[in-house]
């Protein structure tokens, strides 16, 4: 090569090398001066879980459209929420596990239709549901199974049995900060699901059956002697003080303090006790007494919901609701997506049959009834629950609460919660 032809090389490269840099420090110029599009992200993820959301779905995100999330995580996301729309200052995106609380802020018409922006065929209809307006406003991006129970590798049949009927062995941890109660109330819900099936459960949770039927009753009272209600001393203070986490820590101690445990997927991944103990898990139908459903399972999600209609927010959504942001956020987290374009991958046996049964179109799966519920409603149902365990004698009091609760005017409801109400 000329010496020409080299110094021209030279200068090519000089000049492709300051541009990259000139182009750097304007990025970061506008970022510091807060003139780079970005789009605020409310969700209830923090410490582990918000830096795998991070690396996993945001960062990539942000090197894609060059648009900076703002993200703001915190265990108490749906106060924050109600304070900052108090504010007038609420987040462009959300992700909220409650689609009764999603629902009542659509009412208020602080919610954006989703339409156009997510394929929504691509979810079932108690993920992606539409309203009483015909507007679909949020969509999943993470799911769990819920009607199933856990119990150690090695534990037969027979020994599962024996543990269901002994409050002594059942892993229970009612503590959550200030949603404490919150398993009590799934307990209760997958017990009227197994026993009644979905068409009284989505009658329940839609508002239209009473708290004080015999088929809610009788969820109420099997949860009771399952659990030992009314039990004074060490049962119940382990019950009511241990946080739902902490719960299964007993399960690997020397003699082994509890046998089974009534919990969402998500905890086989978040409580190492499970993971020391090779946990397995049966369906809860398995081990309900009464019940008589048949491939009926409860469900709950991570919902995503838009609040302001940015192009950087809209971007976010059709992001999000796409099959690599969907199959990254299940990878990181160990977690399931339900978009039919997403399907199960290699790994555990337990989580490869839970990844199926939450894609299967035969089985029914029912949202969460108390997160599906009105807010007040859902909080009072988690209250509830521990007044419940303490003081079984209170129920009917306890049930004529909820129902008049229910039957205030004015709440929002929605139309479904089951994808087959058979």
């Amino acid at each position: 090569m000329s010496g020409r032809l080299r110094g021209r090389a030279r200068t090519v490269t000089v000049v492709a090398g300051c541009l990259v840099l000139l182009a750097a420090a304007l990025v970061l110029g506008d970022r510091a001066l807060g003139r780079e599009p970005t789009v605020t992200l409310l969700a209830n993820w923090t410490g582990r879980d918000e830096t795998n959301l991070r690396r996993a779905v945001i960062e990539p995100f942000e090197r894609k459209y060059h648009v900076h999330v703002d993200y703001q995580g915190s265990s108490a996301e749906s106060q924050v929420l109600g304070a900052d729309v108090e504010a007038g200052t609420p987040p462009d995106v959300v992700v909220l596990t409650g689609p009764g609380e999603l629902a009542d802020y659509a009412g208020q018409k602080q919610l954006q239709p989703l339409d156009g922006l997510i394929p929504r065929e691509d979810f079932g209809t108690s993920w992606a549901m539409p309203l009483a307006d015909g507007h679909v406003y949020w969509f999943p991006l993470k799911a769990d199974l819920k009607s199933i129970v856990w119990y150690p590798a090695g534990t037969g049949g027979r020994q599962r049995l024996a543990a269901r009927d002994d409050p002594e062995r059942w892993c229970v941890g009612m503590g959550s900060g200030a949603t404490s109660g919150w398993p009590g109330t799934d307990w209760i819900e997958d017990i009227l699901l197994q026993q009644h099936g979905p068409r009284v459960y989505q009658s329940w949770a839609s508002g239209k059956l009473s708290w004080r039927s015999p088929e809610v009753r009788q969820a109420w009272t099997t949860w009771g002697r399952l659990m030992g209600a009314g039990t004074s001393g060490k049962l119940l203070r382990r019950t009511l003080k241990t946080g739902y986490a902490q719960a299964s820590a007993p399960v690997t101690a020397t003699p082994r303090g509890c046998t089974l445990e009534h919990q969402a997927s998500f905890i086989r991944t978040q409580s190492t006790a499970w993971q020391r103990a090779d946990g397995r898990y049966d369906p809860s139908a398995d081990l309900i007494p009464g019940a008589t459903a048949k491939d009926s399972w409860e469900v709950s999600g991570d919902l995503v919901a838009l609040l302001h209609a940015t192009p950087q927010a809209r971007r976010l959504i059709r992001y999000l609701s796409a099959p690599a942001a969907q199959r990254a956020w299940a990878d990181a987290e160990s977690a399931f997506s339900v978009d039919t374009r997403v399907r199960p991958t290699a790994g555990p046996a337990w989580h490869r049959s839970l990844a199926t049964t939450l894609l299967s179109p035969s089985a029914t799966h029912c949202f969460d009834a108390s997160d599906a519920m009105p807010p007040t409603l859902r909080d009072a149902f988690a209250e509830s629950t521990i007044t419940y365990l303490a003081h079984p004698r209170d129920l009917t009091a306890l049930l004529t609460t909820l129902d008049t609760l229910r039957e205030t005017p004015g709440q929002t409801w929605l139309p479904s919660v089951c994808d087959q109400a058979r």
